[in-house]
């Protein structure tokens, strides 16, 4: 499996040729695309999840501080106002 852009100009070039009607605007730019999708990598997928998991426990953390701290709970009222 490639990852990355496409070698498989020839195919795409030749169905371009082949067709009845050229394809004109946007239909011709999607048509003349040459990337494939290609999954994220590990490196990339614990960078994501570690962001993901940090807001969630910031979260967590400030609903506990909200219960429980009086002022708090009043900065964040006021700054809901």
């Amino acid at each position: 499996m490639n990852k990355g852009f496409s070698n498989n100009q020839d195919t795409v070039e030749e169905d371009l040729k082949n067709q009845d009607k050229p394809k004109k605007g946007l239909s011709k730019i999607l048509a003349e695309k040459k990337f494939t999708y290609t999954l994220p990598g590990k490196r990339q997928i614990n960078i994501f999840a570690t962001i993901v998991l940090g807001l969630n426990l910031f979260m967590i953390l400030g609903v506990i501080l909200f219960f429980n701290n009086q002022s708090f709970h009043d900065f964040i009222f006021n700054v809901g106002k």
